[in-house]
C-alpha cells in the first residue's frame, strides 16, 4: 500500500473526486475513472429496485457511454477492505487487465492500489 501523498496528482483527484460523489449523495460508495484523454467520469452507488450498480460499475458505464474507449485508472471511496471482483472486471473490460484500481476509505486515505487482473 502506498501513501496518498505519493499518488500522481491526476490519482488523488479521481479519489477527491470519488469521495465527493460518495458525500455528495449519500451513498455507499462513490467512484471515479480517467478515460485514455484525461476526461473522468464520477458515479455513486446505484440502489434501484430494477437496478443495482456499484459505484465504479456505474463510472465505467458512464464512461463507455459517453464514448471512452480505454480506461487509465480508476479509483473507489468504500468502507470495504477491498475492490469487489465485480468492479475489478469492469474496469478491466474498458481498461484492460493491470489498469490501477484505488481503494480509499471515507476519509480519503488510500487502503489499497490494485490492478484490474
Amino acid at each position: 500500500m502506498s501513501e496518498i501523498d505519493d499518488l500522481d496528482p491526476e490519482d488523488k483527484k479521481i479519489i477527491t473526486l470519488a469521495r465527493s460523489a460518495r458525500a455528495r449523495n449519500g451513498v455507499a460508495e462513490g467512484a471515479a475513472v480517467r478515460d485514455e484523454t484525461g476526461r473522468t467520469y464520477v458515479a455513486g452507488t446505484v440502489a434501484l429496485e430494477s437496478l443495482r450498480l456499484s459505484a465504479l460499475q456505474t463510472a465505467v458505464a458512464m464512461a463507455v457511454a459517453s464514448g471512452a474507449r480505454s480506461l487509465e485508472a480508476a479509483a473507489v471511496v468504500s468502507e470495504a477492505a477491498q475492490p469487489a471482483e465485480a468492479d475489478l472486471a469492469a474496469v478491466r473490460d474498458l481498461g484492460g487487465a493491470g489498469t490501477p484500481v484505488l481503494l480509499a476509505g471515507p476519509d480519503g486515505a488510500l487502503k489499497l492500489a490494485a490492478k484490474a487482473e
